[in-house]
């Protein structure tokens, strides 16, 4: 596994456009649970998948998991939550974060794949205020919560390079368009 910025795996995802476009996987990594979305097979909308079961004696387990949902799902990348500091400091939350990305990567079973970080700030506070009001167990809740989580994060990173790219895009064709839109007209123009 590799760590790559935001963009990087953004544009690894754009290469797989093919007729199997690869997909993305969301990660909310909590301390008991990791709560896992998947994007659609356009990659335009990101719906929650599952929670794994996190310990300090199953991260292979979790690996073979993960390897397994890699395959079947065509995944070509990891957008893992990671809680950014307004401050600029790693908070414990972050430490443990990365701590379990480079325990993953240890297992060797995920080589090949790209992972990157995106703020998950307010993401579960979100999804908590959500749920709330539908006062559910609290075991079904908080797997709910890291499922729905992890959604929050990958839609995030899915819209807003999807926006960005889509900005590029239409500015590029509309100025491709502009200029055909020219060359029509002063071909049309009768000539002296």
């Amino acid at each position: 596994m590799k760590l790559v910025k935001p963009i990087e795996l953004f544009q690894k995802f754009l290469k797989s456009g093919s007729k199997e476009q690869g997909r993305l996987l969301g990660l909310d990594v909590g301390q008991k649970y990791v709560g896992l979305a998947v994007s659609d097979t356009c990659n335009k909308i990101a719906s929650p998948l599952s929670v794994l079961v996190r310990k300090k004696t199953n991260i292979d387990l979790m690996a073979r998991d993960l390897q397994m949902l890699v395959s079947q799902l065509s995944l070509i990348g990891f957008v893992v939550g990671y809680p950014f500091s307004l401050q600029g400091q790693s908070s414990v939350e972050a430490v443990q974060v990365k701590l379990f990305m480079e325990e993953l990567r240890k297992t060797g079973r995920l080589d090949g794949l790209c992972y990157t970080y995106w703020n998950e700030n307010y993401t579960s506070k979100c999804v908590e205020a959500l749920l709330d009001p539908l006062n559910l167990h609290p075991v079904e809740s908080k797997t709910i919560m890291d499922k729905f989580a992890a959604v929050g994060i990958l839609q995030d990173f899915i819209s807003h390079f999807l926006g960005v790219f889509v900005d590029q895009y239409s500015h590029s064709l509309l100025g491709y368009l502009d200029d055909m839109n020219r060359n029509l007209k002063s071909e049309d123009m009768p000539r002296e």
